[in-house]
């Protein structure tokens, strides 16, 4: 008896089913939607973990703790010391030998390991830095903790760079800038999330409470991490033969890397592009209290206008690279939308205009958005000749958006203190004597290093080739959930 065909109503099923879901065309062959799915779980567990650095742990240290706010800062920029070395992670996962054939699993399993280990000894480490436990040791509270953070950062910057790694690897050409818009919402999704549910579980705040949370977040991590790395890369057994043959050295590949042409000149842009967009990451708020007069609850929403704008631009973002659009030109249009967004900013504080303000900073976030996606997509898509593999190019393109990064929201809080300080002081002279100096200063500075991006980036614009259309045009799966 022959096989029955699919009747047409199923046909009919199934494209509305890809039309309708969210993401349903980013998967492949290679790559199924199940699969994909689950792949995306390490970009939840990065996001959980660097919510819990960047946010929780924050304010539980200088608030709950009493710790000195200069000791949370060198902690939290601990973290942004690791990631120049996800380059040289992502190669190592490039030149990977195991028995079975594996590249990018273990170092996947490795980084959730060191994540999972470092949140889990957390919160003895906070408790000891904030002088509850241990009072005659000087110094271990700051020692533990700092070793506390080095850890978990290299989990997160080795997991994100092995499975952004994995996931290029597997998608095609044409379902690539799927992936990358999936796994950006991923890891939104995850800071989302994780700020939510632990804001709620620390709302009666103990010692043991902490514990709890922290080292629950940890057995979490490592549980979504095993289910997404699960089966998720081929078995090909390789003979000592094989295993035994000398691997390329890292400064072969990274001159390899570098003599592309364009693999330079595109880390270069993600930083200083990075470094534009970041510097007022800390400001925005304070700026609409102190120069505009905002209440708390009037500034609070100012998150709101960023996620929105951040989503737009990714929406853009999905629905150009679908139609080809090069990914340089992209982020071209971004650095402009960037030029608009501080200058509204800027303008917004002489002419007292909230509505400006909100505009501005809804640019920032869709300048922001549309930039990273278009940088990584241009990453993932960088040719892998010679010794040159997909972990070391995303690897890199990691490594200088979380140097920036780090970089620049330091810098950007210096230079508003330092520069308030002198305007309102009167050093600077009577026309500069307002608090809105500084932050103007850190504006105005951003707007430069824009130019400077957008010089760096034309020559990759004119020389960067199309990503290949893909049928059907803008669908809802262009569109975050």
């Amino acid at each position: 008896m022959s096989a029955k065909r699919p009747s047409a109503s199923a046909a009919v099923l199934r494209q509305l089913t890809i039309k309708a879901l969210p993401f349903a065309d980013a998967a492949s062959e290679g790559l199924p939607l199940g699969q994909l799915l689950r792949l995306s779980l390490f970009q939840v567990s990065v996001g959980m973990a660097a919510v819990m650095l960047l946010g929780t742990l924050n304010r539980v240290m200088i608030v709950e703790l009493s710790v000195p706010a200069v000791v949370v800062a060198v902690m939290i920029a601990l973290p942004v010391l690791i990631a120049p070395f996800r380059a040289f992670l992502g190669f190592r996962s490039d030149t990977y030998r195991s028995a079975i054939g594996w590249k990018r699993i273990p170092y996947l399993w490795f980084g959730s390991l060191w994540q999972f280990g470092g949140l889990a000894v957390m919160p003895f480490a906070l408790l000891v830095l904030g002088g509850d436990v241990v009072k005659d040791v000087p110094f271990s509270g700051e020692v533990l903790a700092a070793l506390a953070f080095l850890m978990t950062g290299a989990g997160m910057h080795m997991t994100q760079t092995a499975g952004l790694a994995l996931a290029a690897d597997r998608a095609t050409e044409e379902t690539r800038p799927r992936v990358v818009a999936l796994l950006y919402v991923m890891f939104l999704l995850g800071m989302g999330i994780a700020s939510v549910v632990i804001g709620w579980l620390l709302r009666d705040f103990g010692n043991l409470t902490l514990i709890r949370v922290v080292q629950g977040s940890a057995v979490v991590g490592i549980a979504l991490n095993l289910v997404a790395l699960w089966k998720q890369e081929s078995v090909h057994p390789m003979s000592s033969e094989e295993r035994a043959v000398p691997r390329p050295h890292f400064a072969d590949a990274w001159n390899d890397f570098l003599s592309g042409g364009q693999a330079g000149r595109l880390l270069l842009v993600v930083f200083l592009g990075t470094m534009a967009f970041n510097m007022q990451d800390v400001l925005l708020e304070p700026y609409g209290g102190e120069v505009l007069g905002l209440s708390v609850s009037s500034t609070t929403l100012l998150t709101a206008m960023w996620a929105a704008g951040a989503l737009a631009g990714f929406a853009l973002a999905a629905r150009q690279l679908t139609k080809g659009l090069n990914p340089y030109r992209m982020a071209g249009t971004a650095l402009c939308a960037g030029l608009v967004a501080f200058s509204t900013v800027i303008f917004a504080g002489p002419l007292q205009s909230s509505v400006m303000f909100f505009v501005g900073s809804g640019l920032i976030g869709f300048g922001g958005g549309l930039f990273a996606v278009s940088t990584l997509t241009a990453a993932m898509a960088l040719p892998t000749e010679g010794l040159v593999g997909r972990g070391l190019a995303l690897g890199a393109w990691g490594a200088a958006q979380a140097t920036a990064a780090g970089l620049s929201i330091m810098l950007g809080g210096t230079l508003r203190d330092v520069v308030g300080q002198a305007a309102i002081s009167g050093r600077l002279g009577e026309a500069l004597l307002s608090p809105a100096t500084g932050y103007s200063v850190v504006y105005h500075l951003e707007i430069l290093l824009i130019f400077f991006t957008l010089v760096t980036l034309g020559p990759l614009v004119r020389r960067g080739r199309k990503m290949k259309p893909t049928e059907g045009g803008l669908r809802l799966a262009d569109f975050p959930t």
